[in-house]
């Protein structure tokens, strides 16, 4: 019996590639206490067959172990047309669940636009109808005013000097 290290030195290649060949060939190995692999001469005979296949250009999934049947990968069969049509048929009505959803959507914006339009609507005509009433305002007090035709109380000359005494009197204290 040999371990991984002193078959690897043996057959010169690392105690990897040794562990990788052994789980690939699916080798069925006596292991120690510690989980050690143990090679009979039987084992290292295959192991050296799989070294000479791969110098060959064998690939490691194409190895054929000697005693064992070649590996081939199989795909289970599935009927393509039930299962294809099953998986169109939901992705149809999930387009016209998503399709209805987006229609509901879009309605329910654009009836909240219409309400905000609407009432922009009314505060434009509120607005309209405060600036009439103010111009009107202005236009009865500029009536009133020519009519009155009131001269101002103070002439625009006496109130320089009014301003230019105060400016003095602050200086001064006055």
């Amino acid at each position: 019996m040999m371990n991984t290290s002193a078959v690897a030195k043996l057959l010169g290649v690392s105690p990897s590639t040794i562990q990788r060949w052994v789980k690939q060939a699916n080798l069925q190995m006596e292991r120690t206490e510690l989980g050690h692999y143990q090679f009979s001469e039987e084992s290292i005979e295959i192991l050296k067959d799989i070294k000479e296949q791969l110098n060959k250009g064998v690939l490691l999934q194409d190895l054929k172990v000697k005693g064992r049947k070649h590996r081939k990968a199989t795909i289970p069969s599935v009927k393509p047309d039930m299962a294809m049509d099953k998986l169109m048929k939901r992705m149809e009505d999930f387009e016209n669940r998503l399709n209805r959803k987006a229609d509901e959507v879009v309605s329910y914006q654009i009836l909240q636009h219409r309400r905000e339009i609407e009432e922009l609507q009314t505060e434009v005509t509120r607005l309209k109808e405060v600036i009439t009433s103010m111009e009107e305002a202005a236009a009865q007090q500029e009536q009133l005013a020519k009519e009155e035709n009131q001269p101002s109380l103070t002439p625009i000359s006496s109130l320089r000097k009014f301003r230019k005494r105060n400016m003095i009197s602050s200086f001064f204290g006055f």
